[in-house]
């Protein structure tokens, strides 16, 4: 039953996004996991229509934040505006008080502006002049940014990095998956068109079974053991948190889910580590200095931490 639901919602997004299954994937695995995606990648490979596609499919709230270098934390946030009629003030909820939040450009705006989402993205909630207000459920952030490389650009505190449970990357489409795209936009907007395939209390449902799917010890351990890995790696200086254990436990029963299984299988975290680990991790300046990527490392990490034998998990 939890797989047709979310089969429904990837097929939903399919009719826009050609040839991104693996994002619509993992951008739902995200959604079922509590978390939030960061989207790093050049201007026009499709990551706004990934999340508007997100959000129609679920029947969500969407709202979306044009992060500029002039944004305040109040454009993010709401404000309190006196009402001189009722002799009070009264709060006006800023973008975030939404259930799919697009945060554009994250990375263009100042340090300041990007802190305003940590507590929303941590907590939930939001605290405006002493008042703790919640946000409505479910809440998803998918942020986008450009490569560092671009000019004008804020690169993420670590302490913002580790708010995203993913960090993906959309990449280019083949010439053949280009020219569906453009077949499918000669005469309409493929997104207008697109109606909801699930409903929010689905969704919320969907979110509670996740933690029903089983982790076994083993599993656990296997998460420890490499997420312990990238701490005593030489090449890099700050490893994977505790955090990151539990971000990728959560996203592997999620994923779990998603294709159907009632526990976790040691190819979940060999897929998802990546996706969890890397903008986790800082390396040293010898990796930059020797050609090395942080991709690199996690596959050398993964390729030598001991994997648990599968009968075990059956």
């Amino acid at each position: 039953m939890h797989k047709k639901l979310i089969e429904q919602v990837l097929n939903n997004i399919d009719k826009v996004m050609i040839g991104k299954r693996d994002i619509a994937e993992l951008s739902m695995t995200a959604l079922l996991a509590g978390g939030h995606v960061l989207l790093e990648d050049v201007p026009g490979v499709g990551k706004t229509m990934m999340v508007k596609a997100l959000a129609k499919s679920i029947g969500a709230n969407f709202k979306r934040i044009q992060f500029t270098p002039d944004l305040l934390p109040s454009d993010v946030l709401g404000v309190s505006i006196y009402n001189p009629k009722e002799m009070e003030f009264e709060f006006r909820p800023g973008p975030i008080m939404g259930n799919i939040i697009l945060a554009d450009e994250i990375n263009r705006t100042s340090p300041k502006t990007q802190s305003a989402l940590l507590e929303g993205m941590e907590e939930s909630s939001v605290t405006i002049d002493g008042e703790t207000m919640l946000i409505p459920q479910p809440f998803f952030v998918m942020a986008t940014q450009n490569p560092i490389e671009y000019e004008g650009t804020y690169p993420l505190p670590e302490a913002q990095l580790d708010r995203f449970l993913f960090k993906l990357k959309m990449g280019y489409p083949t010439h053949t998956e280009e020219m569906e795209v453009l077949r499918r936009a000669e005469k309409e907007v493929p997104i207008d068109n697109l109606e909801p395939a699930i409903s929010l209390e689905e969704l919320i449902g969907l979110q509670k079974a996740v933690k029903d799917v089983r982790v076994d010890e083993t599993i656990k351990s296997y998460i420890v053991d490499c997420t312990s890995a990238t701490r005593t790696n030489p090449y890099v200086y700050l490893g994977v948190s505790p955090r990151g254990s539990l971000a990728l436990m959560r996203s592997c029963q999620a994923y779990a889910m998603l294709k159907g299984r009632s526990f976790v299988k040691p190819d979940d975290v060999q897929y998802l580590a990546p996706f969890v680990f890397g903008h986790r991790m800082i390396l040293k300046p010898e990796a930059k200095y020797e050609g090395i990527s942080t991709e690199e490392i996690i596959d050398r990490i993964m390729t030598k931490v001991r994997v648990p034998v599968d009968k075990v998990l059956n």
